[in-house]
């Protein structure tokens, strides 16, 4: 078993670099459908998960000089209160108990679909934004926008541990159409490292992380990711997408049914 979870890292890895799609999205339902993790323990995990490997993340963007730290600071101002009053909400509910795992399942599956979402229509959003300059938000009004997607990814992300990849990225390119792409996927990662961080500790005093198994995917994830990087070239990028939405679509109505 302890094979399987270092091959199902690297797997999802090879996907993450290839595709630039959140592993939460990939890897929470794999742990839940194939492996029969509970649902709060295949999010804690993969919270811890993605808290680690986003903060190597964050380091490179930040020598690039791809993160836009003032719309990182907005960020967190409305996610990281929400994943404090979202995990306080879990350990008043319970997060082991059946119905909130249910609920839980279900969180997932949605924020599995708004990644779909976000995969299949995040250019067309961008195009719709370029051509039309006078809906651009500026000022006061940006900058809350900013926060309540704040608030909303931080209560994704605690829920479902989906929702810091595609969907953050979607979010940032509708609110700040003129950022390049890399300061999109600096500023992106960077804000989801204290969100994760703070949630994977909710979640460990919540008792639902597997530590064994967050090591066994970090053993597989770190090489496939490196090797998906390579290969991210090769492979048509519209492709992958597609062929990922699908799968992600898949997976959805498979946790609802």
């Amino acid at each position: 078993m302890l094979i399987t979870y270092i091959v199902s890292g690297f797997a999802v890895g090879l996907l993450v670099g290839m595709t630039g799609v959140g592993g939460g999205s990939l890897m929470t339902p794999l742990l839940t459908l194939l492996f029969g993790v509970p649902p709060s323990v295949a999010v804690g995990t993969d919270l811890a998960f993605a808290a680690i490997t986003k903060s190597a993340g964050t380091f490179t963007h930040r020598l690039r000089g791809t993160v836009r730290w003032d719309i990182v600071k907005l960020l967190c101002i409305g996610a990281l209160p929400a994943a404090i009053v979202t995990t306080l909400l879990l350990k008043h509910f319970g997060t082991l108990d059946k119905n909130i795992g249910q609920v839980i399942r279900y969180s997932i599956a949605c924020s599995v679909m708004l990644t779909v979402v976000a995969l299949i229509f995040k250019g067309k959003m961008l195009a719709w934004l370029n051509a039309h300059p006078e809906r651009h938000l500026q000022g006061a009004r940006l900058s809350t926008a900013t926060v309540l997607a704040g608030l909303l990814l931080g209560t994704l992300v605690t829920v479902s541990s989906i929702g810091a990849g595609a969907i953050g990225a979607t979010l940032l390119v509708m609110l700040y159409p003129r950022l390049s792409s890399a300061e999109v996927a600096g500023t992106d990662i960077a804000y989801a490292v204290p969100l994760t961080a703070i949630a994977a500790f909710g979640h460990w005093w919540l008792g639902s992380i597997n530590w064994t198994l967050l090591a066994m995917l970090l053993l597989g994830s770190v090489p496939g990711i490196t090797l998906g990087s390579w290969m991210a070239r090769a492979v048509p990028e519209k492709f992958l997408r597609v062929l990922l939405a699908l799968t992600l679509t898949g997976v959805a109505a498979k946790l609802i049914y």
